[in-house]
């Protein structure tokens, strides 16, 4: 225990956004509580919130380090370069990473109980849908440029429809825990766009 309490003193505020991101990626939001992650931690609820006055300062927290994330993903995409099949397809490949973590989208579950969440949280998961669609859009324009990507509508439209059919795939497939069902899909998703 003593070991446990030295690792979680080092960066209390990041061991609190762990356990809370993990409980809203399997739980939901309103599944977990400040005592399940002082329980996990170890740690008292008072030093949550030192940390996090309240739960909804806490949501807000995790999705601006969920969308910095994400966003550093994006970028890592693009540094490695390729075709936009090849983007597009690594950018699928996120969200087929967290349901093999047996998990969701943190946005993704955030979304389905959106109407229940405080007012900030709720601009902060519009801004991740936003970023990711703006990113996807761009890698739509650029393969459309190059001949790879066939769109009958616009790019934007298409990145609506990207980010939402992974978000539906990504719902569905988790109560089965079948990567494959996802990965099908996905893959029927992206042969539409991508010539």
């Amino acid at each position: 225990m003593a070991q446990r309490a030295r690792r979680v003193n080092g960066d209390t505020a990041s061991q609190i956004l762990d356990v809370a991101e993990r409980l809203v990626q399997v739980r939901g939001f309103n599944g977990f509580s400040y005592a399940d992650v002082a329980s996990e931690l170890e740690i008292s609820k008072p030093s949550l919130h030192y940390h996090f006055p309240g739960k909804a300062e806490l949501g807000e927290a995790l999705i601006e380090r969920y969308s910095a994330r994400f966003a550093q993903a994006l970028d890592a995409i693009d540094a490695r370069g390729g075709d936009a099949r090849a983007k597009l397809e690594a950018y699928a490949a996120i969200y087929a990473d967290v349901l093999r973590d047996r998990r969701m989208c943190l946005c993704g579950m955030l979304a389905a109980e959106y109407d229940t969440l405080p007012e900030p949280m709720r601009g902060e998961i519009l801004s991740f849908f936003e970023q990711s669609e703006t990113w996807l859009a761009h890698v739509l324009e650029e393969g459309q440029r190059e001949g790879v990507v066939t769109l009958s509508g616009s790019p934007v439209e298409a990145a609506q429809t990207i980010v939402s059919g992974l978000e539906g795939a990504l719902l569905i497939a988790r109560p089965y825990g079948d990567v494959a069902r996802f990965d099908a899909a996905v893959s029927r998703l992206l042969t539409s766009l991508v010539s």
